[in-house]
């Protein structure tokens, strides 16, 4: 029996970012996971709709994906 939840691809933001941070990445033109991965945490909470929680969902799944943020120089 197919599962009734809809697989998400493993390229597209996680869903339980909300949709402030989804508008804010897309404002900067990040539409997939794989983008996000080239922006610090530091860039990511700068964005206005992007919080706390949001970067914690974002490395949640980017460690899911065996990724991670770029890291601050």
């Amino acid at each position: 029996m197919p599962s009734k939840t809809k697989e998400q691809p493993e390229s597209a933001l996680p869903k339980g970012i909300g949709k402030p941070a989804t508008r804010a990445l897309a404002s900067v033109g990040i539409s997939r996971l794989d983008e996000v991965a080239r922006l610090t945490e530091a860039q990511l909470l700068a964005l206005h709709g992007v919080g706390p929680k949001a970067v914690g969902v974002i490395k949640a799944a980017l460690e899911a994906q065996g990724k991670a943020l770029a890291k601050d120089r």
